[in-house]
């Protein structure tokens, strides 16, 4: 055979091995899509394994991660330090080719994924910020941001809706680098496609605005490679359709559900190596193999240093966005920035979505990479950037991005916003619409992204529309998820403090914002970004009661303070907006915070009550909403659900037994 087709066939019989030696996996995706991932990988896709994060490289994702044996043979052959003790090492603990490809575990992996769907939505977001990081930086013979996103998905990801919502939106921003491979086996778990899925996908895709080019045999590698080079003369993005055989070259279980996700078995292996013509050895690699792949990754190494003399010559002639460029790439949050209090100024009673809004303008004005949009809700979540103009197919320039009604997408597009590199970025929507969004949220999380959520209406204080609207239950959903924030400020000082962590901490922060109007309070420390602190001390040393409570319903324990002082019984109030940072501080800050000897605790909050009762203990009350809320207007509401000053003064004279 032809060394492409040894290559290919290589591909097969290490991916069959990998699952094989974990006994668990998915061989039959990797067999099948074999011949277009060595077209796209050795023969397209522009990268260079001597410098992972070159910045002008083409991005790769593998939406259908659970095909990760694929992504980590491919990294081995090419010299990304994936080695044969590492392709032993599949799906075992503390490995670098973990089950489904994670983010900053392996190099080369470019994003987490698994979630079927959400690669296509990361891409999405790649292409998004290629095109905004183009516009703004590339100048005359300086094409310095100049490169394509390429995704693989199949049958799976094409039925989750999130690839709907994002492949509908790509075509309306007309992302022309944008090149989305459809491995088109026709095999789910259950059986052959046509139980559930018989939809005529391309057309779909035309309708979508997209260029659709259909592969006759996605086992011809020529065909495929020839789709490849027709994508990039496109003014769209591009499909792709492969027709493969999952678990192609298995004579027992070629084109069957039995080769999607186990083993193959070791006699089928060796009966496949046979028919491929391949060692019967596992993990044996001809040695013409691996020189090829050599050969071929030498052109991305050519390509760097071509774009790393052009940057130099721009760095000479262009000195002052050079110099941004660094400033965009740089994650760190000025110390000047954080520190600057005029910043953290508001007067008189205002919602802390209305204090976020002018956080959003403050902050756009002095960092020119933060960007961000909203799920068709922009004037309600007050996050239009003044002046910023809309993002779309016509400007690039925009730094207001339009997600339409399509909240799930619209946070994994930001998951790769972020990863893509050189942009800040935040998306928003009703608090209680995060549901839709709560995966995408949660694959940030996992791979550590510093996205910002911009949360709305965080409550019953929606009002008038009604239970539909009102979070009850979504604090605790976000509280319960590691490696996310959640913040929910009580005034716009608050608010100010949640986005100066937003921007620093490095973890993706979600921002809860009220829909009505709050007081502003005096703040005698800094300690507000340290997640809880004492707002408004006891007169004694040690108080009597601690009043603990986040957004809206810290006036109630304000009000309820200095009810409790005219009855003689001595309060603190301590502001809780975010608990996860809180519980990162030292044992003496949170004791001093909330002292282990002062037993008599009430937490107010309008949603689930279940977070407090790790801060009350036994001996404290949780004045929270543990069923849905009414249509009404929202002072009616909070109080016929008791979140009234009274009923904290009620509730801690009960505590103190009075």
């Amino acid at each position: 055979m032809d060394i492409e087709q040894k290559v290919v066939n290589t591909i097969r019989g290490l991916a069959a091995d990998t699952v094989q030696k974990a006994n668990s996996g998915h061989p039959g995706a990797p067999m099948g899509m074999a011949p277009l991932a060595s077209a796209l990988w050795f023969d397209v896709l522009r990268h260079n394994s001597d410098d992972s994060k070159w910045p002008n490289r083409d991005r790769f994702v593998l939406s259908s991660g659970h095909a990760s044996s694929l992504i980590y043979v491919l990294l081995h052959l090419s010299g990304y330090g994936v080695t044969t003790e590492d392709l032993k090492q599949f799906r075992q603990l503390d490995s670098i080719t973990p089950g489904h490809p994670e983010y900053g575990k392996t190099n080369g992996v470019e994003v987490s994924t698994g979630p079927l769907g959400q690669g296509v939505a990361n891409a999405v977001g790649f292409a998004i910020a290629e095109t905004m990081l183009a516009e703004h930086f590339n100048r005359p013979g300086y094409p310095v941001v100049d490169h394509r996103t390429y995704a693989i998905c199949g049958d799976g990801c094409m039925m989750e809706g999130i690839s709907s919502e994002a492949c509908s939106l790509a075509g309306t921003l007309g992302l022309s680098k944008l090149t989305l491979i459809y491995d088109d086996n026709e095999i789910s778990i259950e059986g052959n496609t046509d139980i559930a899925f018989r939809e005529n996908v391309g057309a779909r895709f035309e309708a979508y605005n997209w260029n659709v080019i259909r592969v006759a045999d996605g086992n011809d590698r020529a065909q495929v490679l020839a789709a490849l080079q027709e994508a990039k003369n496109s003014d769209r993005p591009t499909l792709i359709i492969c027709p493969t055989k999952i678990g192609f070259g298995c004579p027992a279980k070629e084109g069957t559900p039995g080769a999607h996700g186990e083993p193959l078995g070791v006699d089928n292996v060796i009966a496949t190596k046979k028919n491929l013509g391949l060692p019967e050895e596992p993990f044996a690699v001809d040695p013409e193999v691996y020189d090829w792949c050599d050969h071929k990754m030498d052109r991305g190494i050519q390509d760097e240093a071509e774009w790393q003399a052009l940057f130099a010559k721009y760095r000479e002639e262009y000195p002052e966005l050079a110099e941004e460029w660094d400033n965009w790439h740089n994650t760190e949050l000025p110390l000047d920035i954080i520190n600057n209090k005029e910043l953290w100024k508001f007067e008189g009673k205002m919602a802390t979505r209305a204090t976020s809004g002018e956080m959003i303008q403050r902050l756009t004005a002095i960092l020119p990479n933060l960007v961000g949009g909203s799920a068709d809700l922009a004037p309600s979540n007050k996050t239009n950037i003044k002046g910023g103009g809309d993002y779309s197919a016509e400007n690039r320039a925009g730094r207001n991005l339009h997600f339409g009604v399509r909240e799930h997408a619209m946070a994994a597009i930001v998951n790769g916003m972020v990863l893509h590199g050189g942009l800040r970025v935040f998306c928003g929507t009703f608090f209680v619409f995060s549901d839709y969004m709560k995966h995408a949220m949660r694959m940030a999380a996992i791979m550590k992204l510093p996205v910002t959520y911009v949360l709305t209406h965080d409550s019953i204080g929606v009002g008038e529309d009604g239970a539909t609207h009102q979070p009850i239950e979504q604090l605790a959903t976000l509280r319960a998820m590691p490696g996310i924030l959640t913040f929910r400020p009580a005034d716009g000082y608050e608010t100010a403090a949640g986005w100066m962590t937003a921007l620093s901490d490095g973890r993706p922060t979600a921002l809860v914002l009220t829909r009505q109007n709050l007081p502003q309070y005096e703040h005698k420390n800094d300690d507000v970004m340290r997640g809880g602190y004492i707002l408004a001390d006891s007169d004694k040393e040690t108080p009597d009661v601690l009043l603990i409570a986040s957004g809206s319903e810290v006036e109630q324990a304000m009000e309820a303070k200095e009810m409790l002082r005219a009855e003689k019984i001595d309060a603190r109030v301590v502001s809780m907006p975010c608990m996860e940072r809180f519980l990162e501080q030292s044992d003496a800050y949170k004791d001093r915070v909330l002292p282990k000897k002062v037993r008599a605790r009430v937490a107010i909050e309008a949603g689930a009550t279940q977070p407090w009762y790790r801060f009350v203990g036994l001996d404290g009350a949780v004045i929270g909403l543990d069923r849905y809320g009414d249509s009404a207007p929202a002072g009616l509401l909070f109080k016929k659900y008791e979140f009234t000053a009274m009923h904290v003064v009620e509730m801690a004279k009960k505590v103190l037994g009075r």
